[in-house]
């Protein structure tokens, strides 16, 4: 009996792990690019992407600067590298975008929203909120528990060209945590 009692809290843990919360499937986010070894040294996100839990807020609270991409989890320290050669690219040719989450686990949602760097941004610094047009250029209220699949059609700020980051927020209604999911772009 106590063998079984001893196991109990590894169960918890690993059920947490395994159930995760949920990443941007497209335009692909860099831990999706992660967790399918299209990019590389990423460390533990490849087992989990979904897995980008952090204080919601953002951007008075939320992840520190510097450690944006990572949602401030330190075995995720690897995301928050950044070089303009660092992270594989979506290749974006239309700035009207459809942005796909899936959901391992389906939360009470407050909102999703989707912030974009400044177009004179500089990628070979880390990713900062002094980085970011901190006015989401998209967002959506669902005061509900979504689905598996959720989709949000947004229009990309005609000023960004080239290399840009959106970062994709999804701030959980009932608890004090959002997801955060980065997402690399290169827009023509």
């Amino acid at each position: 009996m106590k063998k079984r009692l001893l196991l109990l809290p590894f169960l918890f843990c690993f059920s947490a792990i395994a159930l995760g919360h949920g990443y941007v499937e497209e335009p692909k986010s860099r831990a999706f690019l992660c967790k399918k070894n299209l990019n590389s040294n990423c460390g533990a996100i490849q087992y989990e992407p979904q897995s980008l839990e952090g204080p919601k807020g953002f951007p008075l609270s939320g992840p520190q600067n510097g450690q944006i991409a990572s949602a401030g989890i330190p075995r995720f320290a690897a995301l928050d590298e950044q070089t303009s050669a660092r992270w594989v690219k979506n290749i974006i040719t239309e700035p009207q975008q459809t942005f796909k989450w899936y959901l391992t686990a389906r939360h009470a949602t407050a909102n999703w929203q989707y912030f974009i760097t400044k177009p004179d941004w500089n990628p070979n610094l880390p990713i900062t909120r002094e980085q970011l047009i901190l006015i989401p250029f998209c967002q959506y209220a669902t005061p509900s528990r979504p689905e598996t699949i959720v989709e949000h059609q947004c229009v990309l700020p005609k000023e960004n060209r080239g290399y840009q980051i959106v970062l994709a927020v999804w701030s959980i209604a009932d608890t004090e945590n959002a997801f955060y999911q980065v997402i690399d772009l290169d827009i023509k």
